[in-house]
């Protein structure tokens, strides 16, 4: 079930929300006593950026292709809005897991921090790519053994 509202906080426990991110997008799923729920997000950056002009030859090319500086303040003016998205849809979530395959997560969590989500507690973990229905497996999976150990 797809849903573009932000997580509701007035339930008694707190929902519990993970995701999977990168620069490019971060699927979203929220698990509560009313269901689980997902979504997706999709950046505005771009995937990579590239640098203008054609490639220099010989030893030292990458010294001879300037950086556009412009379109790297673009891409990185992005990513605040893509991360201000997500944390204002989980702002309410009792706790958060963040996955992914690079920086994204920690710049996020970051984000969740600096911000004073609401979220109590935030925990990050490395992975690969993963499909949609691997990304639900795996918050079920992390949120029901976290249960486990408080004695839930």
């Amino acid at each position: 079930m797809n849903n573009t509202h932000a997580i509701k906080g007035g339930e008694s426990q707190k929902a519990e929300a993970g995701l999977w991110i990168d620069h490019r997008q971060a699927f979203i799923v929220v698990l509560s006593k009313s269901g689980e729920e997902t979504k997706r997000i999709e950046s505005t950056a771009e995937k990579q950026l590239r640098r203008s002009g054609e490639p220099a030859t010989g030893r030292f090319e990458y010294q001879a292709v300037p950086a556009d500086d412009s379109r790297q303040r673009e891409y990185t003016g992005h990513l605040p809005r893509y991360y201000d998205e997500i944390v204002a849809y989980l702002r309410d979530a009792g706790a958060v897991l963040i996955f992914g395959p690079g920086e994204a997560k920690g710049e996020l969590k970051k984000r969740f921090e600096n911000g004073k989500a609401g979220a109590r507690l935030i925990t990050t973990e490395t992975t690969d790519k993963m499909t949609e229905p691997q990304i639900v497996a795996h918050v079920r999976h992390h949120f029901c053994h976290e249960a486990t150990k408080q004695g839930v």
